[in-house]
C-alpha cells in the first residue's frame, strides 16, 4: 500500500476517532465537536480540523442553513442592523468597493438569511437573526501515521509555522500507535508547543504521549516567509517572516470555521466517483464508513478514484432504476448515508 494511501485511510480513522472521543483529557466539557479535513488557508493546509462549539450557539448557526458563509456573507450578516438602516450607514466600510457588499446583500437575501427592501434608491438591511459566537477553539492535527526521519523533518517546518502563526488554539501530530515503551515520534525534533497523539486505528483508540501549549491566537501572529537553507551548516541568514494582526486572524479563523460547518469529514465522497461499479462503502465499526474498491482491493484516495481511473466502470443503468438496492446504486446510497450522518453533527438542521 502506498504512503498517500495509508495516510489517507490513517486520516479518515483520525477523524472518526476525534468525533468520538474529544477532547481527548475527558474533562467535563459540553462544548459540541465538529470535524472536518483537509482546510485551511492558502499558505497552510491541515489534515483534521477539530471544532470545539458553543452547543447552543451551534444549534442558533442553522439558522443561517448547512452552507458556508464566505467572508462577503460574514460582514453583511454579522453586521446587519436589528432595524431597517441604509446598507452603507449600517456596515463597516470593507475595505473593498461597495458594489460587492451590493451583490452579497442580495445573496443573502435569496438565501432567507437576510431581510433586504428597497426605499427610493437606496437598499436597506435588517437582520433576520443575530450572527451567534458559536466556535470556543480551533484544533488542527497532522497526519503521519508512519513518522520517520525524513517526514518528521518535513513536519518540523510546517508545526512551526503553525506555531509561530497562532491561527489555530491547539496544533497536534497524530500517528499510528507502536506499543513500543517510548513512541518513536517523542523522539522526533518537533516543536514543544505541539501535542503528540498515537492511534490503535483497529480500536479507534488513542492515547496523548504529549500534551500541547494553547496557543496565543488573540496575539499577533508571525507568518514565516523564509528560513535559512543551513547549506553546509554554514547559513546564517536571518529567516524573513511578517506580522498578521489579530483583526485578520479573527476572520480568518471564522472562514475556516464556516467551511467546516458546511463540509466536514464525511465529503471525501464528494471527490470521488461512488457511481463506479467498483466502489463500496465498508463500515468497520458498524458506524465509520470508509471508501473501497473492489478493483484494487483497498481504501482507495479521492486522487484515485475518478473517471481517469483505469478500472473505473460505470454502474449499470438497471442498478439505478426500480429502488435496487436501496432507493438507486450502491453509489448513490453511500453518498445519501455519509450526508445524512454529516447533518446530524449540526444541531437544527
Amino acid at each position: 500500500m502506498s504512503r498517500e494511501t495509508a495516510e489517507f485511510g490513517f486520516e479518515l480513522r483520525t477523524c472518526r476517532w476525534a468525533e468520538r472521543e474529544w477532547p481527548p483529557d475527558r474533562t467535563d466539557s459540553d462544548d459540541a465537536v465538529l470535524v472536518a479535513r483537509q482546510l485551511g488557508t492558502g499558505r497552510r493546509r491541515w489534515d483534521t480540523i477539530v471544532l470545539e462549539c458553543d452547543r447552543e450557539a451551534l444549534g442558533r448557526r442553522a439558522n443561517f442553513g448547512p452552507t458556508r458563509l464566505d467572508s462577503d456573507l460574514l460582514h453583511v450578516v454579522a453586521n446587519a442592523p436589528s432595524e431597517w438602516r441604509y446598507y452603507r450607514d449600517a456596515l463597516p466600510h470593507p475595505g473593498y468597493p461597495w458594489r460587492y457588499v451590493r451583490e452579497a446583500i442580495h445573496q443573502a437575501a435569496d438565501r432567507g438569511i437576510l431581510r433586504r427592501r428597497k426605499r427610493g434608491n437606496r437598499i436597506e438591511i435588517r437582520r433576520r437573526w443575530p450572527y451567534p459566537d458559536w466556535v470556543t477553539r480551533i484544533v488542527a492535527i497532522e497526519n503521519k501515521p508512519d513518522l520517520d526521519a525524513s517526514a518528521a523533518r518535513a513536519l518540523a517546518g510546517q508545526l512551526e509555522y503553525d506555531v509561530a502563526m497562532a491561527l489555530a488554539d491547539e496544533v497536534w501530530v497524530a500517528t499510528k500507535q507502536t506499543d513500543e515503551a517510548v513512541e518513536p515520534v517523542l523522539l522526533e525534533d518537533l516543536p514543544i508547543e505541539a501535542g503528540v497523539l498515537t492511534l490503535d486505528t483497529d480500536r479507534l483508540t488513542g492515547d496523548v504521549e504529549w500534551f500541547p501549549r494553547t496557543l496565543a491566537v488573540e496575539d499577533p501572529g508571525t507568518r514565516i516567509l523564509e528560513r535559512p537553507t543551513g547549506t553546509d551548516g554554514r547559513d546564517a541568514s536571518a529567516a524573513r517572516f511578517e506580522y498578521a494582526d489579530p483583526e485578520g486572524k479573527a476572520q480568518k479563523r471564522l472562514e475556516i470555521a464556516e467551511r467546516a460547518y458546511e463540509r466536514g469529514w464525511r465529503s471525501f465522497v464528494d471527490t470521488m466517483r461512488p457511481d463506479c461499479r467498483h466502489f463500496e462503502g465498508h463500515a468497520r465499526d458498524g458506524t465509520h464508513i470508509r471508501p473501497y474498491c473492489r478493483a484494487h482491493g483497498r481504501c482507495q484516495t479521492a486522487a484515485e478514484c475518478g473517471g481517469s481511473c483505469p478500472e473505473f466502470e460505470p454502474e449499470p443503468p438497471i442498478w439505478r432504476t426500480n429502488g435496487w438496492p436501496l432507493e438507486g446504486g450502491p453509489g448513490g446510497s453511500v453518498r445519501r448515508l455519509l450526508e445524512r450522518r454529516r447533518r446530524r453533527r449540526r444541531p437544527d438542521l
